[in-house]
């Protein structure tokens, strides 16, 4: 028996019914798991484009030597940047930071980071036993929203009522998405389409797809966009697109908030979603020539900081450990020194120094004990 395929060209796209519930419409949006077809020439081109960009990116993951020291701060800057799109407001200095070290006033918004650099760890680690599938997405959400401001909100649980966007009632709400009720077949569609192995489309624009329908159905009650954001990382990963998480487009969306937003709704309300494919690989191709420019200049720094140090003597290998360390998570204090390098005391301080006069190190707390330090010149590579 021949399986009957529904084959859907880009121009005769219907992006979903609005649905009269009374006092308000949802949107129900059309299932995606079918067979597309590309007709836009200008889409083939960026598509050509960003996978060039995203493969020479690929490449720093074999050729750079430890580039798993390098990727935290990359989570690090995805996990500002996501949950700023949401309103949450944390530098990456304080992000760096320990709990206790974080004003009263920044830690419900320090905390949300946190989850959310766990919540990514987590999942990509959780994607050698679990596919890309709706476990994995409630897994993730589950973590995300574990003891901050969302923890009332059903963590891991697709919602059971219906939720809104915009507005402080579902009266004057800006988008309301489908029914509690259609959830199963919305997302287990979802999940279909991103395992279908039947029909061809390029990966790209299939979790370009992904990302505008799991935003569409935003099946849970908080932490819809975040997640949403994690599953492209994911996505590109699981497919091995990039053996290394090594690429985030939140900071593309969030500085192209209003485009973000437009473009997604435009599919709603207009059925294009050719434009949305297009502003997403502008998005990878952007995002992918940052990531090869940060990571040449972090290879040009690690070269300078290595000859740096070698006018250190002996200590140089003890300044060497201290730097792998600051690669992953660039604030440090005495204690932490002193227990990377084994020196004494009075030996550590010495070296933090010196390190201070090389211009590998700032003091950032002005006093005069339980100084904390900065890897400046690295940190300024991620803003």
């Amino acid at each position: 028996m021949i399986k009957e395929i529904n084959i859907l060209f880009m121009k005769n796209f219907k992006s979903g019914t609005f649905i009269n519930q009374g006092t308000y419409k949802s949107f129900q949006p059309a299932l995606i798991n079918n067979s597309w077809v590309i007709e836009n020439m200008e889409l083939l081109s960026l598509l050509s484009q960003a996978d060039r960009h995203l493969g020479r990116l690929d490449m720093y993951s074999e050729y750079i030597p430890n580039i798993d020291l390098f990727i935290s701060m990359h989570v690090i800057k995805e996990a500002i940047q996501s949950n700023k799109i949401e309103g949450t407001h944390t530098s990456i200095e304080d992000a760096l930071l320990d709990k206790e070290h974080v004003s009263v006033e920044k830690r419900d918004d320090w905390e949300e980071v946190q989850n959310y650099i766990s919540a990514l760890n987590k999942a990509i680690e959780s994607l050698k036993e679990i596919p890309f599938s709706s476990r994995l997405i409630k897994a993730t959400h589950k973590t995300l929203l574990k003891g901050v401001r969302g923890k009332h909100k059903q963590p891991g649980i697709f919602r059971t009522s219906q939720n809104w966007i915009g507005g402080a009632s579902i009266n004057d709400a800006t988008f309301i998405p489908p029914i509690h009720n259609s959830l199963h077949e919305l997302m287990s569609d979802l999940e279909k389409f991103a395992h279908n192995n039947e029909v061809f489309f390029p990966d790209l624009l299939k979790i370009a797809l992904i990302h505008y329908q799991f935003e569409t159905i935003h099946p849970f009650l908080d932490g819809n966009g975040r997640v949403g954001r994690l599953l492209i990382t994911l996505y590109l990963i699981e497919k091995e697109i990039l053996k290394k998480p090594i690429l985030y487009l939140s900071d593309f969306f969030e500085r192209n908030r209003t485009l973000y937003y437009d473009n997604l709704t435009r599919v709603r309300e207009k059925n294009d979603i050719t434009q949305w494919f297009k502003f997403f690989l502008v998005g990878i191709i952007e995002t992918a020539k940052k990531g090869i420019d940060t990571f040449d200049k972090i290879l040009k720094l690690k070269n300078d900081i290595e000859n740096g140090v070698q006018s250190l003597g002996s200590r140089s290998v003890s300044a060497l450990k201290i730097m792998d360390y600051l690669y992953q998570r660039p604030i440090i204090d005495a204690p932490i020194v002193i227990e990377l390098t084994k020196l004494s005391a009075p030996t550590a301080y010495k070296l933090i120094n010196e390190l201070e006069n090389l211009g590998v190190l700032r003091e950032v707390t002005g006093g005069k004990r339980k100084k904390i330090y900065l890897f400046d010149k690295y940190l300024k590579l991620f803003y």
